[in-house]
């Protein structure tokens, strides 16, 4: 019943508006269709907000929910289309026109999305994504393996950019089915006969693109369980910028393009070449630079004034040299007459208490016949004979008396 409105008697803005809310609510809750171009997540809040777009018109409408809601309906990311069960409602307080969202399921690519993002949830808690267990590519293996469509061109594009760059590079292909059902098996068997080989030292597994649809083989747990398994680093070049495959992520070098990962398993012969050679330019250099730094540093050493003249070095020596041979000289000398003296002394002291001395001041030694010495007149007898030796030399002598000093 429409209420009575003059711009004499105007009615409260709060009646107007809770006519208006009776009025929308009154209508049924509907499934819609759109995009969620906005996600406002409040921690701790009851009621999330949700911006839903047209997918083809510019048109958008303000949905609120339920956290519970937003689990359900798996990891949502913005530019999902879903599928929302909405009852239109209107805010008293701000009269604003609101969606009351009380379902929300993942629609075409959004459903796929949420999929994906499930499984990698999964296989990322499980530690397939961890960048510990990803390994360095080496710098220049000895054989390539290449996992593609059959002359496709993700195909063309490794093989020329891989003979460009380095020539010598042998390349093993394995074709294979590269979207539909099959695809995830000849990709795990072709993954598995390369990982197999010992000389294979990395493998490129490409492809060139596509829709969501055609890179579903590339998310596939399975072929991201095989990847996880392999010995042999993996590349993966599935080319696609806009979502992320499973491949990707578990892959141990994630490659933009084909081409990219051409680039990155093997170098450029002609860079590394300029590589050597600036190298050996700068070792020469250097090289070049020390012996003219020695050759200088001889020079300065050979200016200096005792290479100039070795020998005066040694003068100052001579002369202490000299010097010293004339101290020792003299004190040999005066130590000499010194020890002569004393010498001299000593001998005339011990010619002093000699016998001869004594015979030379007219004394005499008297001896028996058997040579004996003759000390007192007790010791002979009259008529023996005595030897009297003087300095000059001696007498025989006869005893004819004896007489006794008393």
């Amino acid at each position: 019943m429409p209420l009575p409105n003059s711009a004499d008697a105007p009615q409260p803005l709060r009646a107007v508006v809770a006519a208006t809310k009776n009025w929308v609510e009154r209508l049924s809750p509907i499934w819609v269709e759109g995009q969620l171009i906005e996600i406002k997540r409040r921690s701790g809040a009851v009621t999330q907000f949700l911006t839903m777009r047209d997918t083809l018109a510019e048109v958008s409408v303000t949905l609120s929910t339920s956290q519970a809601v937003l689990d359900a309906a798996g990891p949502l990311t913005e530019g999902t289309v879903v599928a929302a069960w909405v009852r239109p409602t209107v805010w008293s307080k701000s009269g604003s026109l609101t969606f009351e969202c009380r379902e929300l399921r993942p629609s075409g690519e959004g459903r796929l999305l949420a999929a994906i993002e499930q499984r990698k949830r999964m296989l990322q808690a499980e530690g397939l994504f961890d960048p510990s267990r990803k390994r360095r590519l080496p710098f220049l293996p000895r054989r390539i393996g290449l996992v593609t469509g059959a002359k496709s061109a993700a195909e063309r594009d490794v093989l020329e950019h891989i003979a460009r760059r380095w020539p010598a590079a042998v390349v093993d292909v394995r074709n294979a089915l590269v979207q539909g059902q099959q695809a995830v098996e000849q990709l795990i068997d072709a993954i598995r006969a390369l990982d197999a080989q010992p000389e294979v030292d990395v493998i490129i597994v490409a492809r060139g693109g596509g829709s969501l649809e055609d890179l579903l083989p590339f998310s596939d747990e399975a072929l991201a369980r095989a990847v996880f398994a392999c010995r042999t680093p993996v590349v993966s070049a599935i080319g696609h910028e806009t979502d992320t495959p499973i491949l990707d992520l578990v892959a141990d070098v994630r490659a933009s393009t084909p081409t990219d990962a051409a680039k990155r398993v093997v170098p450029d012969a002609a860079a590394e070449t300029e590589l050597v050679r600036a190298t050996l330019g700068r070792v020469r250099s250097a090289i070049i630079g020390r012996v003219e730094s020695e050759e200088r540093r001889l020079v300065e050493l050979r200016s200096r004034p005792v290479l100039r003249d070795p020998a005066a070095f040694l003068a100052g020596h001579d002369e202490r040299l000299q010097s010293a041979r004339d101290r020792l000289g003299r004190a040999i000398d005066a130590r000499v007459r010194e020890e002569r003296l004393g010498l001299g002394h000593t001998v005339d002291r011990i010619r002093s208490l000699s016998p001869l001395a004594t015979l030379q001041r007219g004394y005499a030694i008297l001896a028996d016949a058997s040579g004996g010495s003759v000390e007192r007149v007790g010791a002979t007898e009259p008529g023996a004979t005595l030897i009297a030796r003087l300095a000059d030399g001696r007498l025989n002598l006869t005893v004819n008396d004896i007489e006794v000093q008393e």
